[in-house]
């Protein structure tokens, strides 16, 4: 048997991504917003120590795409932790190797946040992590297959989530007819933010949970769907065959509260 992990959308030097403890915001740090912040990090990142350790050993660990948040433009770079890619570069490689995985595969997230000016700084996380890295990987794990790629579409509606899957799982059997791509058994989707699955008896699909907590200015002002933060597990016997869970945090320092008027 074969442990996998599967995250993504790290979104490292973001105030809401995944923050290891030495670029946390201090208790007592600053105005109220930037203790909220702080406080939001310290329980994510608790979470994810706790997440990964139960999990080990870990033989496997996709992270697929958006391992760094970029230079934040569109808001100024007020939402980030640091605008330095190289430290970005840095915080993703420490939550990478926290899972202390013995193969690691990761695919390129979209251009706004790792390749703006064409630089692709998920290549330098790879290096730091000896990952492999790609724009649409496939991985063979005992036989089981698993397609994984960054972005794909999303829905504004609960039930129209499942749409951009089924249509992935349906390209990837037509790029395997004409010998383009390895038939997948689970296809990996992320940059959605949200966790959703559809599948039959020959395939599982499924949008990855982010490790980036809510509280942008873009989420916030303009987005009105759920969000799920965590990562997935599978565990894939010597015949290919595999169960899996995912596991989800629900963030109760970044739950909103209504004002007393």
């Amino acid at each position: 048997m074969k442990r996998v992990v599967a995250m993504g959308d790290i979104h490292a030097g973001h105030f809401a991504g995944l923050t290891p403890p030495a670029w946390q915001y201090r208790a007592g740090m600053g105005p109220d917003y930037m203790q909220a912040r702080g406080a939001m990090q310290r329980e994510c990142w608790s979470w994810y120590e706790r997440t990964i350790a139960a999990l080990q050993p870990v033989d496997v660990l996709l992270v697929n795409g958006d391992m760094i948040d970029g230079k934040g433009s569109r808001s100024g770079g007020t939402e980030l932790v640091t605008s330095d890619l190289r430290a970005q570069a840095d915080i993703a490689a420490a939550c990478i190797r926290e899972v202390k995985a013995g193969r690691i595969v990761c695919t390129h997230g979209t251009p706004y946040h790792v390749s703006a000016d064409g630089e692709d700084m998920e290549e330098i996380v790879a290096d730091k992590v000896g990952a492999s890295i790609g724009g649409h990987e496939w991985v063979d794990v005992n036989g089981c297959v698993f397609d994984a790629k960054h972005k794909v579409g999303s829905s504004q509606v609960p039930h129209g989530r499942h749409t951009a899957m089924a249509r992935e799982r349906l390209w990837n059997q037509l790029w395997a007819e004409q010998d383009g791509a390895p038939k997948a058994n689970v296809i990996l989707r992320s940059h959605v933010h949200y966790f959703a699955f559809n599948g039959d008896a020959d395939y599982l699909a499924m949008t990855l949970p982010a490790l980036q907590g809510m509280g942008s200015k873009f989420g916030s002002r303009q987005c009105s769907g759920l969000v799920h933060y965590g990562l997935v597990h599978f565990d894939v016997a010597d015949n290919g065959s595999y169960t899996w869970m995912p596991h989800i945090l629900k963030i109760r320092s970044a739950r909103p509260r209504a004002v007393k008027a």
